[in-house]
């Protein structure tokens, strides 16, 4: 299940970006309001993130489709427990990515994994305990704090469709995580607010043509 959220230039957050930021406002005023979802099914997402690793959103899309599917509609630790190990490799997923999925079901099991108390952690704590499971990462857990608890002060700066974003829009070449960390400092504390304003813009192919701060 999941929540939709609205954004639009009454937002506390897009009204600060765009204050500080003159290439973020003008993107802002291009694309327009915005929504997006937040998933309320924090275990179903961690495995959809898990099955997204390393591949194209398309053919993530159509894998994820099919362990749906496999899971009667919903990716739960029921569904997920009922299933083999060959029946889930069989969807198009690799034996290692079985095996994420296998270790992720087991530290929720386990207590390791505790999606209940994550809303009252920080950003760090939550970091923290979600790369402790083999198979998610920082990026993955970045996404978790993104889509699942709405945080609105996360930098991905692992995510190559962030960096694409970033790129264009300030026209350099310099995507380390140094130069993106100093130049997002004035975004926060909404840096995850920004980070959702360069999805849509690769999202909406406008990276495909140069950004111009001053034409119309």
């Amino acid at each position: 299940m999941t929540l939709t959220h609205h954004l639009d230039d009454q937002s506390p957050a897009v009204i600060h970006l765009m204050q500080v930021d003159k290439r973020l406002a003008k993107l802002i005023t291009t694309i327009g309001p915005i929504d997006y979802r937040v998933s309320e099914n924090p275990f179903g997402y961690l495995v959809a993130n898990i099955v997204g690793q390393m591949l194209s959103n398309k053919v993530a899309a159509v894998i994820l489709k099919r362990l749906r599917d496999l899971c009667g509609g919903e990716i739960t630790i029921t569904a997920i427990k009922s299933l083999s190990d060959e029946a889930i490799h069989g969807v198009g997923l690799s034996h290692a990515k079985v095996g994420y999925i296998r270790n992720l079901t087991a530290a929720v099991e386990s207590g390791e994994v505790v999606f209940d108390q994550y809303p009252e952690m920080t950003d760090a704590e939550v970091l923290k305990a979600l790369t402790a499971v083999r198979g998610i990462g920082n990026w993955s857990a970045k996404m978790y704090l993104f889509s699942v608890l709405d945080r609105p002060d996360v930098l991905p700066v692992e995510d190559k469709a962030f960096l694409q974003g970033y790129r264009w829009l300030y026209h350099t070449s310099d995507a380390s995580a140094a130069a993106v960390q100093k130049k997002a400092a004035k975004w926060r504390p909404y840096r995850t607010v920004a980070a959702k304003y360069l999805y849509r813009a690769v999202d909406l192919g406008l990276t495909k043509s140069p950004f111009h701060l001053f034409k119309t």
